[in-house]
């Protein structure tokens, strides 16, 4: 199976599957010397574990992070890094009546039709609990940003249509609700929704919002690797993602240039934007400015209500879904966005350091 490397410099690779032994992930490129330990690499993994309210699926996992390679005392070494984590709670049971079934909403179809076979054990390779090596993978860039002053930082703007309120924006009050809101308010009422949709054995969908911050300009290339691509194609890899937008986004094609336009002005001897509709990048290359993307997930599709489908016979059937699901698939997945950004960016950086000869000469004239 290809498509499961994503990187130039900082190069990963996800392995393992949904009810396998465990997954994990390799990481290449990653530069020597940076203080590194499990603890670094939990933290992120704790707010992607499942089982932590009512609103994400019963699987009890520790999803508890191992080194395995890249790392001597405290450090990094330059050389691979492996990192793994070991199932414990698999259910497969769970799912041996759907064998031959063909969920609504789910990758099933499409795998069988590319690989002659499908994991039907909650998705296998293609099931959500994959992005738990990519939030590895991503406190790993976390780091490397970290030491560059650069900060990711995601959140949930809306749930269902409930978005929340800019003038009650507080970042700190997202860790203090189940859906990652920083609007008190708005969480209250998503809460609420979620309630409903759960006792009619359904689902919904939202919003997060992803802002990076101390991100210098400079960054992208003007042509296949533009920024917004790279970020673009980072965040719609992960599953149930259906739209990406940056800045402004589609809201930009309602307005005339003279609105949408970032005015810049210098200041302190500086450069900056009186505005910024384009979200923090102008040509595929950052500016400076804030980065602002943000990423629209569907409902999740593995609802207890009867639907229709068909079975590999080709027969018309009705399917209740059954095992422990997520009625939502917002709130874990704002870490999961966080990463993938992080992921992309420490890749840009490091391919960013051979753009000027002058930069290769801070190397090698030191």
């Amino acid at each position: 199976m290809s498509g499961s490397t994503t990187g130039n410099i900082f190069r990963i690779t996800t392995w393992g599957e949904s009810h396998g032994k465990g997954l994990g992930v390799v990481i290449d490129g990653c530069p020597a010397g940076i203080p590194l330990c499990e603890e670094d690499i939990q933290r992120d993994m704790d707010r992607r574990k499942p089982g932590q309210s009512k609103y994400t699926t019963k699987r009890s996992e520790d999803d508890k992070i191992e080194i395995m390679s890249g790392v001597f005392e405290g450090k990094t070494t330059g050389t691979p890094i492996s990192l793994t984590v070991m199932n414990t709670d698999q259910r497969s049971r769970d799912y041996s009546a759907i064998s031959d079934v063909y969920r609504p909403g789910h990758a099933d179809y499409g795998f069988e039709s590319k690989y002659g076979f499908r994991d039907y054990r909650g998705g296998g390779r293609s099931s959500a609990r994959e992005t738990l090596a990519r939030v590895a993978a991503g406190a790993v860039a976390r780091k490397i940003l970290s030491e560059l002053g650069i900060n990711v930082n995601a959140y949930t703007v809306a749930i269902n249509d409930i978005e929340i309120d800019r003038a009650n924006f507080d970042l700190e009050q997202r860790f203090e609700n189940p859906v990652v809101m920083p609007d008190k308010a708005a969480a209250k009422r998503a809460v609420e929704l979620l309630d409903k949709a759960i006792k009619g054995l359904d689902s919904v969908g939202g919003i997060i919002e992803c802002s990076v911050t101390g991100l210098p300009a400079g960054v992208g290339e003007p042509v296949f690797d533009k920024l917004d691509a790279r970020l673009g194609c980072a965040v719609f890899s992960i599953g149930a993602v259906k739209g990406v937008e940056f800045g402004l986004g589609f809201e930009a094609s309602r307005i005339f240039g003279s609105q949408n336009n970032d005015n810049f002005i210098a200041k302190d001897g500086e450069i900056h934007k009186k505005t910024n509709n384009s979200g923090g990048i102008l040509g595929g290359i950052s500016d400076g400015s804030e980065i602002i993307l943000r990423a629209a997930f569907k409902p999740t599709p593995s609802i207890a209500q009867k639907q229709q489908t068909v079975n590999n016979k080709n027969e018309n059937i009705e399917i209740e879904i059954k095992g422990r699901h997520d009625p939502i698939v917002v709130p874990r997945a704002v870490i999961v966005v966080e990463a993938m950004t992080a992921i992309t960016l420490a890749d840009l950086l490091l391919m960013n350091m051979t753009a000027k000869i002058d930069n290769i000469k801070k190397i090698y004239n030191s």
